[in-house]
């Protein structure tokens, strides 16, 4: 298990990749109990946490996955440039592993689909929830297990979510399968700070010193 935060931070890469072993209930356990730790809109915590291993629901769901990654996603990704702080080798892998998600999603022993019931759901409804779901990401990167967050079943919400059987009321954010990680964990590849923090105005450089 790793503990140094700043080390889990930085490491935390998405995996895509993830091996069909089970996961102890003990460590899921732990991985939802970080969620719940997050902050939520007035302390309300409306989340709520279907936990999936149900083999029947997870190829309804993934099936819709794979058209909205094969149909919308990846065409536009695979004409993109790299993203900053990323090399053309790096991006091609990653988009490797990214159909690889979308071709075995089904395959991950289990997923955490973490909801929102009553309310509205609109621009500020993420802040409710995706606290939750970073705490889950690096807590599962401190016990050695692999996660990542993917919304692109949302491009079928309506028929995601009826396979997902969730009630009118609760809507679902992210789907976060968790697993094993066929990969290694390491640095994740990012942008320069001074590319992306500005100084009090907009587009004003910035410095720490």
């Amino acid at each position: 298990m790793n503990t140094d935060l700043f080390e889990i931070i930085r490491t935390t890469r998405s995996m895509r990749r993830l091996k069909p072993d089970p996961v102890a209930p003990a460590l899921l356990r732990q991985v939802l109990e970080a969620g719940t730790c997050a902050p939520s809109g007035g302390n309300m915590q409306s989340w709520r946490f279907l936990l999936v291993r149900d083999p029947a629901i997870k190829a309804a769901v993934a099936h819709w996955y794979r058209r909205g990654w094969h149909e919308k996603v990846a065409p536009g990704y695979r004409a993109s440039a790299p993203p900053p702080g990323s090399s053309l080798d790096r991006f091609h892998r990653m988009l490797a592993a990214a159909e690889h998600l979308a071709d075995h999603l089904h395959e991950a022993p289990v997923w955490i689909v973490p909801c929102l019931v009553g309310g509205t759901h609109g621009r500020t409804s993420g802040a409710s929830i995706y606290p939750a779901v970073q705490n889950m990401l690096l807590a599962a990167r401190a016990l050695g297990l692999g996660a990542t967050l993917t919304t692109l079943y949302l491009l079928f919400e309506r028929e995601a979510e009826a396979a997902l059987g969730l009630p009118p009321d609760a809507h679902s954010y992210a789907i976060v399968p968790i697993g094993y990680p066929l990969g290694k964990f390491g640095p994740v590849a990012r942008t320069a700070l001074e590319d992306v923090v500005f100084a009090d105005r907009w587009g004003e450089q910035w410095t720490d010193c």
